[in-house]
């Protein structure tokens, strides 16, 4: 896959802008649900953007973990929008999203067992054979765990990416929050991943509470965040890098500016202690693990 270079997500409070002003950007992130399902402005937009920036899909509603039979129409969908826009990749998460028919637009954590990855690489390759392109799939943000998971997260990404030939899309956001709500170490995470099957790094603000942290998209990188993308940047390679950002959006150039402090953190070696982090940047340490949080913690990843 190649490296895009700094993207940003595509939001629609940012439409205007980018038409109007062909901002320099070296490529966009659509959230495929977005666009799927409309034939007006959102899809026209879309198209005009494509034909001037490399595109990524991504998609918050596959449910690649599920039980439920895939959902033909949904992928007949997507595989629609990627023949229109022709999207680098398409990408989703390690996760599922409903039962009986019900989207809870959540992203919703699994238990990593060796049955699930069985069942989830058998659904990988039918959606990459259905689509014709290989599947990126994300480390999703989680708030509980299973008791019953026999196998750590870095391993079994890995193990998918054997099976099945699809890539990683490492959320390092979504690393120092599953980590931080469980008690592991994000660094180790970091590590333990097959950094030659990572095609796309993430980059998002957060909620911190305390106890616990809620992967919000509502405002800047934390510090901590910063110092992870510069492991993983230098673990990968380099890689297409992309700042998401959902809610309480500020204009596209200010959003630009959180995007390119990326530069200072692709060539400075990070100090893994995070002995440096100014005070006032720095999160509060975890006490305890968290075991469990309530459902209500769950954040939709809809764009609003």
């Amino acid at each position: 896959m190649p490296n895009l270079g700094l993207g940003l997500g595509l939001r629609s409070v940012h439409f205007d802008h980018i038409l109007e002003n062909r901002p320099e950007i070296a490529w966009f992130e659509a959230i495929s649900e977005n666009f799927m399902y409309s034939q007006g402005r959102p899809r026209y937009v879309l198209r005009r953007v494509a034909e001037r920036y490399p595109v990524v899909l991504h998609g918050v509603s596959l449910s690649i973990g599920s039980t439920e039979a895939l959902n033909l129409e949904y992928l007949r969908k997507l595989k629609t929008l990627a023949g229109e826009v022709g999207p680098q990749w398409i990408s989703d998460h390690l996760c599922w999203t409903g039962v009986l028919g019900a989207n809870t637009h959540d992203l919703l954590p699994l238990p990593l067992t060796e049955e699930a990855l069985r069942h989830i690489t058998g659904r990988i390759k039918q959606v990459q054979d259905f689509l014709e392109r290989p599947l990126i799939l994300e480390n999703p943000s989680t708030y509980v765990s299973f008791a019953g998971s026999t196998i750590p997260e870095p391993e079994f990404l890995y193990l998918l990416t054997r099976e099945t030939g699809c890539g990683l899309l490492l959320d390092v956001n979504n690393c120092y929050v599953t980590c931080f709500n469980s008690g592991y170490d994000p660094v180790a995470y970091i590590e333990s991943l097959p950094h030659d099957r990572i095609v796309q790094i993430h980059l998002a603000g957060h909620q911190h509470c305390g106890t616990h942290i809620i992967d919000t998209h509502d405002r800047p990188v934390v510090a901590e965040v910063w110092k992870l993308f510069s492991l993983a940047w230098q673990r990968t390679g380099g890689v297409s890098t992309l700042l998401e950002w959902d809610s309480n959006i500020p204009p596209f150039e200010d959003c630009l500016d959180e995007l390119h402090k990326a530069k200072a953190f692709m060539t400075a070696h990070p100090d893994l202690a995070f002995d440096d982090v100014r005070p006032e940047e720095r999160e509060p340490a975890l006490s305890t693990p968290i075991d469990f949080l309530v459902p209500e913690v769950l954040l939709s990843h809809r764009d609003e």
